[in-house]
C-alpha cells in the first residue's frame, strides 16, 4: 500500500487543522505518511500508518488519540465519526466508524464538520 485515499486524506487534513503545536507537528508527519494496512470492519475501517524514521516525532505527548470530526454521507442515517491515534510520537492509526449502521459500499456527498466550533481539543 502507499498513499491515502480521498476520504482518508480529507479526514486527516480536517483532524490536523488548527494552530495547536501538536497539530502542526503532526501535519509534518502527515506529508510523509504511508498506508501499510487497511481493514474494513463492516461498520467502518482502520487505516494503519507508517511514518519514515527521519520524520520528527513528538517528544512530550507521545501516546494519545482524538476525534472531533464527523461526516454526513449519503446512505448513512446517523453519519460517521473518526479517531486519530498517535503512538510513540507519530501518526499510527485512523479509524472511521458509523453509528450502528453498515459502512456504505461507495461514499457519496461526504461533508466533514467539527463536532464543536471553536474546537476545544484535549489530547487524551
Amino acid at each position: 500500500m502507499e498513499g491515502l485515499n480521498e476520504l482518508e486524506q480529507a479526514v486527516l487534513d480536517k483532524l490536523l487543522g488548527g494552530d495547536h503545536p501538536i497539530l502542526s507537528a503532526l501535519r509534518v508527519q502527515a506529508k510523509r505518511v504511508r498506508v501499510v494496512r487497511r481493514k474494513c470492519t463492516g461498520v467502518g475501517f482502520f487505516c494503519d500508518f507508517d511514518v519514515p524514521q527521519d520524520v520528527p516525532r513528538l517528544t512530550q505527548k507521545t501516546d494519545f488519540h482524538f476525534g472531533d470530526v464527523t461526516a454526513t454521507v449519503d446512505g448513512l442515517t446517523h453519519g460517521a465519526g473518526f479517531v486519530l491515534f498517535v503512538r510513540n510520537g507519530h501518526l499510527a492509526v485512523l479509524e472511521g466508524y458509523t453509528y450502528d449502521e453498515p459502512w456504505p459500499q461507495g461514499l457519496h456527498n461526504v461533508a466533514l464538520t467539527y463536532q464543536r466550533e471553536p474546537r476545544n481539543l484535549t489530547f487524551t
